[in-house]
Order: C-alpha cells, then sequence, then structure tokens
C-alpha cells in the first residue's frame, strides 16, 4: 500500500476513535501531500510515487524538529512536547532513517571513489551523496558528515 493510502486509511481510523491529536496531523500530513500533488500536475491528474510522498514527510518531520529546538530555547516545553508527539507520527510513516556510522561509510567511499581531498569538493560529494541517500537520511546529518570526513 502506498504511503499516501496509509495516511489516508489512518485518517479515517483516528476519526472514528475520535483521536484528536493524531487526526489533526493526519489532516496535514494530507493537506501537504495534496498540495504537493497539485503542483505535480502538469495535464489532468497526478498521483505522487512513495519517494514523492517521503519528500513531503521529510519536509514536515524537518518543520517539527526546527520547531521543537525554538520551543526549547523559549522554555516552551509544553509546545515542544506537542511538537515531539507529531513528530513521532510523522516518522512511524518514514522509512527507516541511516545511522550516522552508516552515513559515514558510505561518504568514506564515495570521496574515495571521487578522489576528494579538501573542502572544495564538498558541493561535488554532497551531490553524490544526496541523490544516493535521498529518503534515506537527513541532508543535515550528511553535510555534517561530509564535512568531518573532508576536514
Amino acid at each position: 500500500m502506498a504511503i499516501k493510502d496509509d495516511i489516508m486509511a489512518d485518517l479515517k481510523q483516528a476519526m472514528k476513535d475520535k483521536d484528536k491529536d493524531r487526526l489533526r496531523v493526519l489532516r496535514s500530513l494530507k493537506s501537504n501531500l495534496l498540495e504537493r500533488e497539485i503542483s505535480e500536475r502538469k495535464e489532468g491528474e497526478a498521483t505522487l510515487s512513495d519517494e514523492q510522498s517521503i519528500e513531503v514527510l521529510m519536509k514536515a518531520a524537518k518543520q517539527r524538529k526546527e520547531s521543537i529546538e525554538q520551543f526549547e530555547k523559549g522554555d516552551r516545553d509544553d509546545l515542544a512536547e506537542s511538537e515531539k508527539a507529531e513528530l513521532e507520527i510523522i516518522q512511524s510513516y518514514l522509512p527507516e532513517m541511516l545511522s550516522e556510522d552508516e552515513i559515514r561509510d558510505i561518504a568514506r567511499e564515495k570521496i574515495e571513489e571521487l578522489g576528494a581531498g579538501d573542502m572544495s569538493d564538498m558541493g561535488q560529494v554532497m551531490g553524490v551523496m544526496m541523490s544516493e541517500l535521498k529518503g534515506k537520511a537527513e541532508g543535515s546529518l550528511v553535510s555534517k558528515v561530509v564535512k568531518e570526513e573532508l576536514s
């Protein structure tokens, strides 16, 4: 079953269960997915692939993480907890992300393949890494690892 279909089925179940928090998050995700679907339309209808759906979910997860960080800086633990709960729901639809060690191994391999030696090669390495790890790792973590490996 496609990710979008899973979200729609869970949305219906959350309505039946009267789970307001989960319902709010799923409605938000549905809206984000429909927005992306509309932007992808050229002529007629368009359906999102799982890869495109994952991009939408990763963006939503990133927004929640940034909000959590800001709320914690502002000593708004109540709002941070709410965002953490939303993030947990979003992450349940995302595939398992690679660990930092796994990313580091891939980065070392790509750096060696490309013959990269210093920070001037970072753009080249990041391009290859992100095309390979799209939907499997966050860009900020990949960037951090590549910087460390090129330093």
